[in-house]
């Protein structure tokens, strides 16, 4: 990989390389809390591509003017889709994150009006049902991060109605979880809970960590081996209660 040349993007590699293989949630959001103030800057480096795809689809879904829109960007990390929400007119912003340091640095951006700290997947979000008119988790349900049992309670903060955009990688060590992932979503489109709108494969999703990595999802088409493949799902939210 050309790009190994760099050495720079080594660093960024092995900081993303480590936070993948740490399990201990304490441990994790230790090693946030320390990331966040280099964050925005290595993911840049990796060309990371997740909160302009997720916001681009939303955006083209939601039937409301942006600035009407109440909107929850889960894990919202350093604020990232905050920034591209807002250069679409996305006024009305929450966030929620469980590292307090990428909260900090997420407040310092100024876009959101409430951000509170939750440990997705480990405990309820801090909203009544059906609060928001989108919800957002982009860039955390993989592998080592927020596990998917926490979907079920983003559907609950979304209003009737309301939309649900959810991002995840491709690549061959999240493969696993993705399938896994896939399972639930499509057992509560089944029981009546949602209908989804989009599955949109990307093939540029982000660089790679490693030469391993680049080995993709077999229904990628990746043109250029140095990134890694992902995918953006967007769902609507059932108007009525689903099936017991």
């Amino acid at each position: 990989m050309a790009q190994d040349k760099n050495p720079r993007l080594q660093e960024v590699k092995a900081r993303v390389e480590t936070s993948h293989h740490i399990t201990d949630l304490d441990h994790k959001l230790h090693f946030y809390d320390h990331w966040a103030t280099n964050y925005d800057q290595d993911v840049a480096t990796l060309q990371y591509r997740a909160p302009s795809l997720a916001v681009s689809c939303l955006a083209q879904a939601l039937t409301i003017p942006p600035a009407e829109a109440l909107i929850l960007d889960a894990a919202c990390g350093t604020g990232l889709v905050a920034v591209e929400l807002t250069t679409r007119g996305f006024v009305q912003l929450h966030g929620v994150d469980g590292s307090a340091g990428m909260l900090a640095q997420a407040r310092a951006r100024g876009l959101y009006q409430n951000l509170q700290l939750c440990t997705l997947g480990h405990e309820p979000l801090p909203s009544p049902e059906g609060t928001y008119d989108a919800v957002l988790m982009v860039g955390a349900l993989s592998d080592a991060q927020v596990p998917y049992s926490a979907i079920p309670e983003l559907l609950r903060v979304t209003k009737p109605g309301g939309l649900l955009c959810l991002t995840t990688r491709s690549n061959l060590s999240n493969l696993p979880y993705k399938t896994s992932m896939e399972a639930m979503l499509d057992k509560l489109e089944q029981a009546g809970a949602w209908e989804r709108l989009v599955a949109w494969p990307v093939d540029q999703w982000e660089l790679a960590t490693s030469e391993q990595e680049v080995v993709s999802d077999p229904s990628a088409s990746t043109a250029d081996p140095s990134f890694i493949s992902g995918i953006v799902y967007l769902y609507r939210k059932s108007l009525q209660r689903p099936q017991a």
